[in-house]
């Protein structure tokens, strides 16, 4: 039974699996024509001024293989073209990078004119602070709400109003080389941790890295206990019923997903100094083929199809764990999304840019066959333009979610999730009683409760 945590979750996957089989039925050209004509209208209205203004764009697209950091780039050179008056400056920069450089910003409530945020419990305080500018009458402009899938701008509203405007909807999938398989003489993805962490010293005994991660940018390895953790539990809702009061993290399912993740690094699953390796680095240790597995979002399905391991890569959902869970299930991963600093000297051409910006977004992330996991509706069939079989296979994975869990750093308060980042941050380096990361966790909550 999918369980109240996951509900939400689950009506927003399911959204998007519509989205993705309703398109195959579009007419792309005639509404992506009609959208982009309808915004450029408005932005020359809303900038008819031949004042000279810079929005600064702050981003994480920093990668110039990926078919985002193109899509970024050519919108941004196509509004600068059409308005002589604008000028776009980028400021680009890894995930973690630009966490900490907003939150400094913040501070001195120096935020860009667009900047990047993630949702539910990370963008609260931001909204608390009244740093980020309602965007209602924005989404109202030119249709732009309706290219959104149903029930997605949830995550990026309080009280009534949408503080932001999402670039993908996600789930976290386990990306292989089919090629470094067979040379370790591996014929099946596994369906068991057991098989995973047998599938891990294997390709460790034949001297290829098992598991692509660049923990310098702690998220990614949260998000993969947080897939261990959804099985250990049985299923979706673990860090709901703690902050319910129903569990607390010294709950055996906890406890075990500890040690069950700790045995991934005992088994040198990782990258020798996986700490030092930033997030983008360490998927490159993949997408050069210098590794055998990256457990990631589908949002990577787009880079993975430019990179040089293109044509040999297959995805497989996450493994059950001692027996226990739904690979059906996932960790869902509402995207990162763009917001407008309340205090911005130029709102309304912020408002006008990135308006046009989130019109055009998906027809150009498509065309760059990026178009799997974005949180807006795509207007077009992937086999018919040629998408590659990873992404048509990933695409498929969607049809079978039954619902999931957010990330821990999207549900907790940020203090919680800070100490449960630098926990397992901390799990790649020394082996720790896990019923003492379990008290630090429920300590750390104690402590921060809102």
């Amino acid at each position: 039974m999918v369980r109240r945590a996951a509900l939400k979750p689950l009506a927003v996957i399911l959204a998007a699996v519509m989205a993705l089989s309703l398109a195959a039925c579009g007419n792309s050209g005639k509404s992506d024509t009609a959208a982009t004509e309808k915004n450029n209208g408005a932005a020359v209205q809303g900038s008819s001024s031949d004042k000279k203004i810079t929005i600064t764009f702050q981003n994480i697209y920093p990668d110039p293989t990926t078919p985002s950091h193109k899509t970024l780039n050519e919108l941004v050179k196509q509004y600068e073209a059409d308005h002589p008056n604008i000028h776009i400056e980028l400021d680009t920069l890894n995930t973690d990078q630009q966490k900490v450089k907003l939150k400094t910003q913040a501070a001195s409530k120096e935020v860009p004119d667009i900047t990047i945020v993630n949702p539910a419990a990370q963008m609260k305080p931001f909204v608390d602070a009244k740093l980020f500018a309602p965007l209602n009458d924005m989404l109202d402009q030119n249709g732009l709400k309706d290219t959104y899938q149903s029930g997605l701008l949830d995550y990026y509203s309080f009280d009534g109003n949408v503080y932001s405007l999402p670039d993908g909807n996600n789930i976290e999938v386990v990306y292989y080389n089919k090629e470094l398989f067979e040379q370790a003489g591996i014929a099946n993805t596994p369906t068991t941790y057991e098989e995973f962490l047998n599938t891990v010293k294997t390709l460790k005994a034949k001297g290829i890295t098992p598991l692509a991660i660049g923990e310098k940018d702690s998220w990614t390895g949260s998000f993969l206990f947080m897939n261990i953790l959804l099985r250990t539990n049985g299923g979706p809702g673990f860090l709901q019923d703690v902050m319910d009061g129903k569990k607390t993290f010294e709950d055996p399912a906890f406890i075990e997903a500890v040690d069950s993740f700790q045995e991934l690094v005992q088994a040198g699953a990782f990258p020798d100094g996986a700490t030092s390796i930033d997030a983008n680095a360490g998927g490159n240790i993949f997408k050069s083929g210098k590794a055998a597995m990256w457990v990631i979002g589908s949002w990577e399905t787009g880079a993975i199809d430019a990179s040089s391991v293109a044509g040999k890569v297959g995805a497989f959902q996450f493994p059950t764990v001692n027996g226990k869970g739904d690979p059906d299930e996932f960790m869902l991963a509402p995207g990162s999304a763009f917001a407008i600093s309340a205090n911005s000297e130029h709102l309304q051409e912020t408002k006008d840019f990135l308006n046009y910006f989130a019109l055009n977004f998906p027809k150009k992330q498509f065309e760059f066959k990026n178009a799997v996991g974005l949180g807006q509706k795509v207007d077009g069939d992937l086999k018919a333009a040629g998408y590659s079989d990873l992404a048509i296979e990933v695409a498929e994975l969607f049809n079978n979610v039954k619902g999931g869990d957010l990330a821990f750093d999207n549900t907790m308060n940020p203090a919680t999730a800070q100490v449960h980042l630098s926990s397992i941050q901390n799990l790649f380096v020394q082996k720790v009683d896990s019923a003492q990361v379990a008290k630090e966790h429920q300590a750390a909550f104690e402590a921060n409760k809102e």
